[in-house]
């Protein structure tokens, strides 16, 4: 079973625009978001059965994961609104 991505656009589609306009005008927001999507794509990998990971250092991942997604969707809200 192929598992997909959980790219921020789709997590977030009403921030869609929001998220473009924040990673070229806010450096925080761009790293935190690189970092995202690196951590995205190694679970994705990992899942998929194309890197081999241990259990533990997958759900450690994955932490990483919801942790930066959880930053991400803060500072979409706070640009919200404003």
């Amino acid at each position: 079973m192929q598992v997909e991505h959980h790219p921020l656009s789709i997590e977030f589609p009403e921030f869609k625009d929001a998220i473009h306009a924040l990673k070229l005008s806010n450096a925080h927001f761009a790293k935190l978001f690189n970092e995202y999507d690196d951590a995205d794509k190694a679970v994705n990998r990992a899942e998929n059965g194309v890197d081999s990971l241990g259990d533990a250092a997958l759900e450690n991942l994955k932490k990483v994961r919801v942790t930066l997604k959880d930053q991400l969707y803060q500072l979409l809200q706070a640009t919200a609104a404003a």
